[in-house]
């Protein structure tokens, strides 16, 4: 069942705002975020409608709203196994919903040039070029589409040297290394495309299948056990001999209990065990952000998720 309230974002949160705005409940910006003013908004109509009051868009309400409608889950939540993995470590560091979960983009502040996407690929290790390259020999139109009079340059870019492609990032960057428009936008506008979101799931291909060995090794079988260690990969790049070892004594000393409470059980102990493992500094973040993975809903840097419902990511058998 899909709802929406307080930390929600995405298409579906703008087409609530629309209708509000419409029957004159919400007069703030249609942005995609369901913030407080939503909220307000939200149970503005409930009251009128004589729904509960809960500032919730659930079945009930978005029925009231939408003369009838049965509320529809995400589009993410139909897509492959793996987009949505993907999706959901992207919305982590992005804090945004798809489409702009594929949209992250930094500049030179580490020294890569410009990183983009997911996994952040990136000029400095040469790991974003090939991305782009295949986006071109692949979806030349969708390239010209989006560039359009400046695809010619980002050809040109792309067949120069090493040092001249990392001298062209840097040249479109502020004095901050935040990468200037009209680029932060074509680029954003980029990872917008489906076509451009199935390369970055083909790129992180040795990612997702190192996370399917972890979770063998560590007998987790779920969706969101292969979502909590894609990851791992991609936050924390792996999970060290000695945690491999916690992890594995931790799960050997679990009482027996059903299949779906010992898989949330083993989830939780993955999580909690490399939380421990990261920078002092940074542990409790970690531990947030992957036990809400194994729990399958949580709140993370301000944003309620709910794996299920918003990213169609469940305990089902991968």
């Amino acid at each position: 069942m899909a709802l929406y309230q307080r930390g929600s974002k995405g298409p579906e949160v703008s087409h609530i705002q629309t209708r509000l705005t419409e029957l004159h409940f919400y007069a703030g910006p249609i942005d995609g975020d369901f913030g407080g003013g939503t909220e307000s908004a939200v149970k503005g109509f409930q009251k009128q409608q004589h729904l509960d009051v809960d500032g919730r868009v659930g079945p009930a309400t978005f029925a009231a709203l939408f003369a009838g409608a049965v509320i529809a889950a995400p589009a993410i939540a139909s897509a492959p196994i793996e987009r949505r993995c993907l999706a959901l470590t992207g919305s982590f560091e992005t804090g945004a919903p798809p489409p702009e979960c594929f949209a992250g983009l930094s500049g030179d502040f580490d020294g890569q040039g410009i990183s983009l996407g997911v996994c952040q690929w990136n000029f400095g290790q040469g790991s974003l070029q090939p991305l782009l390259l295949a986006m071109d020999q692949a979806h030349t139109d969708v390239v010209d589409a989006v560039f359009h009079d400046l695809a010619a340059e980002l050809r040109q870019v792309l067949q120069t040297s090493h040092g001249e492609q990392l001298d062209w990032t840097r040249s479109i960057q502020d004095a901050h290394q935040r990468v200037i428009e009209p680029w932060r936008g074509l680029f954003k506008a980029l990872c917008r495309r489906d076509e451009f979101q199935a390369i970055q799931v083909k790129a992180a291909q040795n990612l997702l299948d190192s996370a399917r060995g972890l979770c063998a090794d560590f007998g987790v079988r779920s969706q969101r056990a292969l979502a909590l260690l894609f990851d791992i990969k991609v936050q924390n790049g792996s999970i060290n001999s000695v945690v491999r070892t916690q992890i594995q004594s931790d799960i050997a000393a679990l009482a027996p209990t059903d299949a779906a409470a010992a898989e949330v059980a083993r989830l939780r102990i993955i999580a909690n065990r490399r939380a421990e493992a990261a920078n002092p500094k940074w542990i409790e973040d970690v531990r947030t952000r992957k036990l809400t993975i194994a729990n399958g809903e949580g709140n993370v840097h301000g944003r309620v998720y709910n794996l299920a419902e918003q990213y169609g990511i469940g305990l089902q058998a991968i």
